[in-house]
């Protein structure tokens, strides 16, 4: 929904509010609002009735220069989390390990107002560098309160299994962006359209994952962006027992 955001952002809310859409997740340039802006989101928020549970982040954001910045953007929103969008691909172990103190260091800054930390993975960080797949690095270095929030599309084309890292890291998970992803056609592909077990994720992320929320992801489409997130919500709900 980055466009439709973009041109307007409460009638994007009202919009996915009304397919109903119970949460969302605003991107990195949310960064860019005032205060005055971001209390009239959580106006509209409220009066929809839906949550803004989490917010996604440029690397740049949890600085000293910006952290404030998005600590009181985050509680205006009534956001839980504040999870570290992407990092750049490290050469070595040392790197992911610097990676993990950087989160631990944010976590440290805002978990005294109330907002938790969280990870959200990539591609590169199932493949292994060093003997070592640097999403186990992140989640042996870091604080247990740091979130590691699952991109399972990203997971399935690394060739990992979404379902054992769940397993791997109980509680950990509590968050999960519903993201397919097949060989031949990608991520164009639907929620329900790829390879991913979502059976099996659902049953291993409310059982040991500690999972408190779901998003719908998608990256392209053959359906404009409106429709490709009533789609999506539809697919998600016949297949997580209508809920």
């Amino acid at each position: 929904m980055r466009d439709a955001l973009k041109r307007d952002a409460e009638g994007t809310l009202r919009a996915v509010a009304a397919m109903g859409y119970q949460g969302v997740e605003f991107y990195a340039p949310y960064f860019d609002w005032s205060e005055a802006q971001a209390k009239q989101i959580r106006k509209v928020l409220d009066e929809l009735g839906i949550w803004c549970y989490s917010t996604h982040n440029d690397a740049g954001y949890f600085g000293a220069k910006n952290i404030g910045h998005v600590r009181d953007l985050n509680l205006i929103l009534g956001c839980k989390y504040v999870v570290l969008a992407w990092s750049d691909p490290k050469s070595g172990a040392d790197g992911w390990k610097a990676l993990a103190d950087e989160l631990n260091s944010a976590a440290d800054q805002l978990e005294p107002a109330g907002l938790k930390v969280g990870y959200h993975n990539h591609e590169a960080e199932w493949a292994a560098v060093g003997g070592q797949r640097p999403m186990d690095i992140l989640a042996k270095s870091t604080k247990p309160s740091v979130m590691l929030q699952l991109d399972v599309g990203t997971c399935e084309e690394a060739g990992a299994d979404p379902v054992a890292w769940i397993r791997a890291n109980p509680g950990r998970i509590r968050s999960i962006h519903c993201k397919e992803w097949s060989p031949q056609q990608g991520y164009k592909v639907l929620f329900g359209e790829g390879v991913a077990d979502w059976k099996g994720i659902f049953q291993a992320a409310e059982s040991v994952g500690g999972v408190e929320y779901y998003l719908v992801e998608q990256e392209g489409s053959r359906f404009p962006e409106m429709e490709t997130a009533r789609r999506c919500l539809e697919a998600f709900r016949a297949a997580h027992g209508g809920r």
